[in-house]
C-alpha cells in the first residue's frame, strides 16, 4: 500500500500568526487581515482543513463551539480512570448529541474537519470503549459522533490505530442485536471508516463483521437498517486508491458462502412494502461477483422477485425502484443460466412494458437497454424475442427524445449492437427506421458514446462506420 497523498498544511498557530501580522505589520483590519491569510495560503495550495478561522484575540480557537464541546470532553474523559459515573454519562450524552450536530454538515461547516484535527477521533473511541453496555442512549450518541468525524483515509487511519474497529463491533456484538438505534448507528460507523480504506475494511472482516451482518439480517430486528446495506456496500467496494490489489472480490465469496446474498433475497421477496428493497437490491447487487453467486441468488428465487418488482414499479411510478432493480437483474443475468430464466419468465416483454410506462425518464430507460443488452450478448435467439417485444422501437424512440442523455445513448448504441450482431435480419428494421442517423449525432455529440456508436454502425452493416 502507497502512503497517504501528502498535502501542504499548516497548523492552527501558524495560521493565527499570519493573522495578526497582517493587522500589526500591515495595518490591515482584522476582516481585511483574515481574509487575506485564507486567500494567501488557499493561492500557495495550502490545506485549510481543520483550521479555525478567526481572528486572534476575538474569541479565537477556544471560543469555537465544537472545540467547546472538545474541550468539555477531554476534562470528562481525562477526569474518568476506566468507567463514568450516571452524572458524567449524562453530561457525555449532551456534550456528544451537540458535536454530532456541528459536525454533521461535513461540506458547509468544517467542523468535522476541526474536531478531527484537534483529537477528537481518538476522544469518542476512548470515551465509547468506557460507556457501560447498559448505557444505550450514550452509546447511539457516541456511535453517531464517531461517524461524523470519519469524513476521509486521515480520519479513518486514525480511527483504525485508535482500536475503533474493535470498539465497535464489540459494541454491536454484546448490545445491539435488538436495539435498532444501536445497530443502525454502529453500522454507520462500519460504513463510513471502510470508505476508501482497504485496511479498515480488512480489520472489520478480521473480526468477524460478515457473521454480525449475517445474525442482524436473520433476526427478528424491525424497521429500516440503511446503514446496514450501506455498510454491506462500502465493506465490497473496491474504492481505496493507494491499493494494487483489493481483497473486496474474496469478502464478496465469502458473504455469499455463509448466506448473506440469501438474506438478502429475502428483502426483496417484501416487494415495494419493504422500505429496505432500493438498500438491499444495491447491497446484493455488491455480493453478485461471479457465476456461481448469480445462480445462487436465482436459485433463492432472485429473479422472480425482482421481476415482480419491476412490474409494481411500473404500475406505482416507483422510478428508484425501477431503475435499481435493473440494475441488479442485469448483474444476474451476467449467468448464461439466469439469462434464460429472465426470457423464459416474460422478462422481454415486462421490461419493454417499464419502458413505455418511464418513456419520459432516460435514466429508467438506460437500465431497461442495458440489461435488454446482456440479455442479448452472444444469444441470436434472445435478440428475437428482443426485438419480437419492442428493442428495436425503444432505441429509435429514445434516442430521438433524449439526445442529451448520453449514458442513455450509449446504452442504446450497445444494445443496438448486440440486437443485430448475430442476427443480420433484425437490421433492416432499424435502418429502415432511421437508426443510423441516431447513432451518428450521439457519435457526435458525446464523446463517451464514440466507441459504442463505431460498432453499432459496423454491426448494422453500414461501410462508412468509422466516419
Amino acid at each position: 500500500m502507497g502512503p497517504v497523498k501528502n498535502v501542504r498544511a499548516i497548523s492552527q498557530e501558524a495560521f493565527d500568526e499570519l493573522v495578526k501580522e497582517n493587522m500589526d505589520d500591515l495595518g490591515m483590519d482584522p476582516t481585511e487581515a483574515l481574509e487575506d491569510a485564507i486567500q494567501t495560503l488557499s493561492l500557495q495550495g495550502v490545506d485549510l482543513s481543520g483550521i479555525v478561522k478567526c481572528v486572534p484575540g476575538e474569541g479565537g480557537v477556544k471560543e469555537h463551539p465544537a472545540m467547546q464541546c472538545l474541550d468539555k470532553l477531554n476534562q470528562l474523559n481525562a477526569g474518568s480512570k476506566d468507567q463514568f459515573t450516571p452524572h458524567d454519562l449524562v453530561q457525555i450524552t449532551g456534550l456528544l448529541n451537540n458535536l454530532s450536530e456541528l459536525c454533521s454538515d461535513k461540506v458547509e461547516s468544517g467542523n468535522a474537519a476541526i474536531v478531527t484535527k484537534n483529537g477528537g477521533v481518538e476522544l469518542v473511541c476512548s470515551i465509547c470503549s468506557k460507556i457501560p453496555t447498559e448505557s444505550q442512549q450514550t452509546l447511539v450518541s457516541c456511535l453517531k459522533t464517531m461517524a461524523s468525524l470519519l469524513t476521509d483515509v486521515q480520519s479513518t487511519e486514525t480511527f483504525r490505530v485508535s482500536k475503533g474497529p474493535v470498539i465497535v463491533v464489540r459494541i454491536l456484538n454484546i448490545d445491539g442485536i435488538q436495539d435498532l438505534d444501536i445497530l443502525n448507528s454502529g453500522f454507520a460507523v462500519v460504513a463510513a471508516a471502510a470508505t476508501g480504506n482497504e485496511v479498515v475494511k480488512e480489520s472489520f472482516m478480521e473480526l468477524g463483521v460478515d457473521k454480525l451482518i449475517l445474525q442482524v439480517l436473520s433476526g427478528q430486528t424491525k424497521g429500516s437498517l440503511q446503514s446496514l446495506y450501506d455498510a454491506i456496500r462500502v465493506l465490497l467496494m473496491s474504492d481505496d486508491n493507494r491499493v494494487v490489489a483489493s481483497q473486496v472480490y474474496g469478502y464478496a465469496r465469502r458473504f455469499a458462502k455463509i448466506g448473506i446474498a440469501r438474506a438478502l433475497v429475502e428483502s426483496l421477496h417484501e416487494g415495494l412494502s419493504s422500505p429496505s428493497l432500493v438498500s438491499a437490491s444495491i447491497a446484493l447487487k455488491a455480493v453478485a461477483v461471479n457465476d456461481e453467486i448469480c445462480k445462487s441468488i436465482a436459485d433463492a428465487g432472485g429473479i422472480d422477485a425482482l421481476l415482480k418488482c419491476v412490474d409494481d414499479s411500473g404500475e406505482q411510478g416507483n422510478k428508484t425502484v425501477a431503475r435499481t432493480c435493473c440494475s441488479l437483474l442485469s448483474k444476474l443475468a451476467g449467468s448464461d443460466s439466469n439469462k434464460s430464466a429472465i426470457v423464459e419468465k416474460g422478462g422481454m416483454d415486462r421490461l419493454i412494458k417499464l419502458s413505455a410506462r418511464f418513456s419520459d425518464d432516460p435514466a429508467v430507460l438506460q437500465e431497461v437497454m442495458s440489461i435488454i443488452s446482456v440479455l442479448c450478448l452472444r444469444s441470436p435467439d434472445n435478440a428475437t424475442r428482443a426485438i419480437e417485444a419492442g428493442a428495436a422501437e425503444l432505441a429509435i424512440q429514445a434516442m430521438q427524445k433524449f439526445p442529451a442523455a448520453q449514458q442513455m445513448q450509449r446504452s442504446s448504441c450497445l444494445m443496438i449492437r448486440n440486437l443485430v450482431v448475430r442476427n443480420p435480419e433484425n437490421r433492416i428494421l432499424l435502418l429502415n427506421n432511421g437508426i443510423d442517423k441516431f447513432i451518428r449525432k450521439a457519435k457526435e455529440n458525446h464523446e463517451s458514446c464514440k466507441d459504442a456508436a463505431t460498432d453499432a454502425l459496423r454491426d448494422l452493416g453500414l461501410d462508412n462506420y468509422n466516419s
